[in-house]
């Protein structure tokens, strides 16, 4: 598989990059440079040595280009800021817990990222499913049973946020109660694309949403080939389901490859044009899987634990229930338990059910899924550990 080729900095940044107020707001600005790719901007941070350094280089015209140096006239820091905190976002830099480590090891990483939603925990372990926007109905059941699978197992699906086999990826992770990351191809704030900005809302509230891209930067074409190399950054695994042979999906694998991940493909009907991407990739060496099961032994998983599921993308009240059920319980039992009114326990239970998390019997509710030994043991529901991904908040 093709990977792509190396830069001439050394991986990650120089010591002491966006380290202290000032560096740090040098690098917001960087961050929110358009003109300059993120590889040249890499290098040139190695040349100088800092991000104060790299702001004067393109800033006095040794670099960049003349939109880069009328936006750094322009640009108040404390702006950006106040910007990202009305959006609900958060700037994560080079060291901070929330910008993930393989980040770094890509020949263009980012300067920095922007977040919406719940952290980034470096206990999640996710997967990248990706394909096509236009995908037959095969490919949407099988991109629902991978998403349903590898979330019941405890895994995080990754993908982007696209209409077709991303949206339904991420749907598959939410409706079983598991918790979802989408990068986007836009600004943080630029809920792209519109049929999609529903779900964009929801993972913003139960996953997270990440782009490279500051408030307002609208969606472009050139945009989504360079948002796959974060999709793979956050992954330990990439599966390809559908695609043509031209696909922007094969990106996504090349990155992976860069990287040192494993790809994975499902092959389709020979006859199928979009078939052409997963197979070629399999020409190439990635590994055949045939649905969850199979990618759960190739990454290292049991399938026979796929019971095992986090409450991290539930609603409060349903995580709620759902924790409380230790036993096949009454409504009303169960109303008591967590602090509902019976019509809202009702709800919940009805909600709980459609996901398949519970079976009701007799008029008793009783989970069909294990939960984490913390979660069942009084570890606080969803919302645990919300403080515990940390950063650099822009606010703060």
């Amino acid at each position: 598989m093709r990977a792509e080729s190396a830069s001439s900095a050394p991986a990650g940044f120089p010591p002491g990059f966006a380290e202290g107020p000032g560096e740090a707001d040098a690098a917001l600005s960087l961050r929110c440079l358009l003109g300059i790719t993120p590889r040249a901007l890499h290098d040139l941070i190695w040349h100088v040595g800092s991000a104060l350094e790299a702001v004067r280089a393109i800033a006095t015209g040794t670099a960049g280009s003349e939109n880069d140096r009328a936006f750094l006239r322009d640009v108040v820091p404390a702006e950006v800021r106040r910007r990202l905190a009305a959006a609900g976002a958060r700037l994560a830099l080079p060291g901070d817990p929330e910008y993930w480590p393989a980040f770094a090891r890509l020949a263009d990483p980012p300067v920095g990222v922007f977040l919406r939603g719940l952290p980034l925990r470096l206990g999640h372990r996710r997967v990248a499913l990706v394909g096509s926007r236009r995908p037959s109905s095969l490919g949407v059941e099988v991109v629902r049973d991978l998403g349903r699978g590898v979330t019941a197992a405890g895994l995080v699906v990754v993908s982007g946020g696209a209409i077709g086999i991303d949206a339904r990826a991420h749907d598959a992770a939410l409706d079983v109660g598991g918790t979802t990351v989408a990068v986007l191809g836009s600004g943080i704030d630029v809920e792209y694309p519109a049929t999609n900005r529903g779900l964009l809302r929801t993972i913003a509230q139960r996953g997270t949403l990440v782009s490279e891209y500051p408030p307002g930067v609208p969606a472009e074409p050139f945009r989504f080939p360079a948002r796959n190399r974060l999709i793979a950054g956050l992954s330990i695994g990439v599966v390809i389901v559908e695609g043509g042979a031209r696909s922007g999906t094969r990106s996504t694998a090349d990155y992976a490859t860069q990287l040192g991940l494993e790809v994975f493909a499902v092959p389709g009907p020979v006859t199928s044009p979009l078939s052409e991407a997963p197979h070629e990739l399999i020409r190439d060496g990635a590994r055949l899987i045939r649905g969850y099961a199979d990618l759960l032994e190739d990454l290292g998983f049991d399938a026979a634990q796929v019971e095992t599921v986090s409450l991290d993308g539930l609603p409060a009240a349903e995580g709620d229930v759902l924790a409380a059920l230790r036993e096949p319980m009454l409504p009303d039992a169960v109303s008591r338990a967590v602090g509902l009114s019976i019509p809202d326990t009702v709800a919940s239970l009805a909600r709980l059910e459609i996901r398949g998390l519970v079976q009701g019997n007799g008029g008793r509710y009783r989970r069909s899924i294990a939960l984490p030994v913390a979660a069942d043991d009084g570890g606080g529901g969803p919302d645990a550990e919300a403080d515990g991904g940390g950063g650099r908040h822009p606010s703060g």
